[in-house]
């Protein structure tokens, strides 16, 4: 039997499965059902089509910035301490959501939620990565990764359900309670493992820095294209040279830059994932809203239409997990990153009487595409680096997935601001809303695009080790 981090059978080996991976489906629930409920929100809160965005981009916000640090707390402190902390907060902010007054306090205890999340991201791959072998990472990080699009299966159907029979906000009724069972399941089955990097010092001024340097960069981008945007763009790619700067200089630096500056695996393997989710997120988003505003359809019919793309990608994740323990990660990346494309393209064709079959051909494609991307995808970062970087890596994996979710919802908001404007969606007209849509799709179409170059470029991993 494998021993890793303390674990030495094979029941622990699964209660940390079954742990973590039931949090890896609690998020992605509740970001897909809560998409489709946003025109319901919408109404009930009195928001415009940009503080509409706010609802998802603020828990995203708030992940990204949290995740690097909490990802080197949990190599010095603990990993399970920190995802049992976040279970706790990601939990209780559900339940805060229950009762939102109003749009601003709803936005709040998400970014919030995103803080608890981000606790999760940044542990959950970790512990499963130095639990089992090397031969066994692929298999187990498909298993995962398809508890996240079952989530996303179920999110948009049950979603849909909840908010048409109960109301919105039950929603978070369920997640709070599907919360409070992992924190009894981490506290009854996993036990700690050892601290990879114990003894050494937390970079408290490199944490404040990075904080800076994002929030400002990613909130500019959502405000493009006022010229106060420009200003906390530059501002924040100022605080981002300076922070890698200082980075080099310190003895245990927050983020390791020779992994981006020595590790070609690692490197474009995380600018893959920001590409890919750039070009990839704000398509749920933006066909909960044409479904629902421009083919009048209800939020469980939008919901039974949106589970195609997260129904292929469970299917097919622990299969495209496994190619990737006996294939180069890079050419299953990189095929599924070309389907995302193929998927992405009959989109930019939308309009008012697009047949649903047409919708759910784009959507199966997409789904396939970002399967055979994502697993492999993760499988090649996290095996281009050693033990004590696990958290970091993991983390920063998830940072560029979140900052491409971000990227996604900012083009969407730099395009509703240019020909929406400040109005309410109802108010918008159909015309302009599909309009937009379209172009957006554009943007992400070519967005796309680039990211198979990037796959193609890590190099190999199965040589290198």
């Amino acid at each position: 039997m494998n021993k890793c981090d303390g674990m030495t059978d094979k029941k622990q080996l699964y209660h940390l499965l079954l742990s973590t991976t039931l949090s890896s489906f609690l998020t992605p629930f509740l970001g897909s059902a809560v998409n489709v409920a946003l025109p319901v929100m919408a109404g009930d809160l009195a928001m415009t089509a940009l503080t509409l965005n706010w609802v998802a981009s603020s828990f995203i916000l708030a992940a990204a910035i949290t995740l690097v640090p909490l990802g080197r707390l949990a190599d010095i402190y603990g990993r399970k301490k920190i995802f049992l902390y976040g279970a706790l907060i990601f939990t209780l902010a559900s339940f805060l959501c229950i009762w939102s007054p109003n749009q601003f306090f709803l936005i709040f205890v998400r970014a919030v939620q995103g803080i608890g999340g981000a606790m999760i991201f940044s542990t959950g791959t970790a512990m499963l990565i130095s639990a089992y072998p090397l031969s066994e990472r692929g298999k187990i990080l498909g298993i995962n990764i398809a508890a996240v699009y079952i989530g996303l299966t179920i999110g948009p159907f049950l979603g849909g359900l909840l908010t048409e029979q109960l109301g919105w906000r039950f929603i978070f009724v369920f997640a709070a309670a599907l919360g409070g069972m992992v924190i009894v399941l981490i506290r009854l089955m996993v036990s700690e493992e050892g601290a990879a990097s114990h003894g050494e010092s937390f970079d408290v001024a490199g944490s404040l820095l990075y904080a800076v340097a994002l929030f400002a960069i990613m909130y500019g981008f959502s405000r493009l294209p006022s010229l106060q945007a420009g200003g906390l763009i530059g501002f924040g790619a100022i605080c981002l040279v300076i922070f890698v700067r200082q980075q080099l200089k310190t003895a245990f630096p927050l983020l390791n830059i020779n992994l981006f500056l020595k590790n070609r695996v690692f490197a474009f393997s995380n600018l893959a994932a920001l590409i890919n989710y750039s070009a990839t997120f704000a398509v749920t988003f933006l066909l909960s809203l044409y479904l629902q505003q421009i083919k009048m359809l209800t939020p469980i019919e939008a919901g039974s239409i949106l589970i195609a793309a997260p129904l292929l990608q469970a299917i097919l994740s622990p299969l495209a997990g496994r190619l990737s323990d006996r294939f180069e990660p890079r050419i299953i990346s990189s095929l599924g990153m070309a389907l995302s494309v193929i998927g992405l393209i009959p989109l930019i064709f939308l309009h008012s009487t697009t047949g649903i079959m047409c919708i759910v051909f784009s959507l199966v494609v997409l789904g396939a595409g970002f399967a055979f991307f994502s697993s492999p995808n993760v499988n090649a970062t996290m095996s281009a680096v050693e033990n004590k970087f696990y958290g970091v890596a993991s983390a920063t994996l998830s940072t560029m997935r979140l900052t491409g979710q971000m990227f996604s919802m900012g083009i969407t908001m730099l395009v509703f601001a240019v020909i929406l404007g400040n109005r309410p969606i109802a108010e918008a007209g159909n015309p302009l809303l599909l309009k937009s849509i379209k172009i957006i799709f554009i943007v992400l179409a070519v967005v796309c695009c680039g990211g198979v170059f990037a796959s193609l470029a890590r190099g190999k991993v199965h040589n290198e080790n």
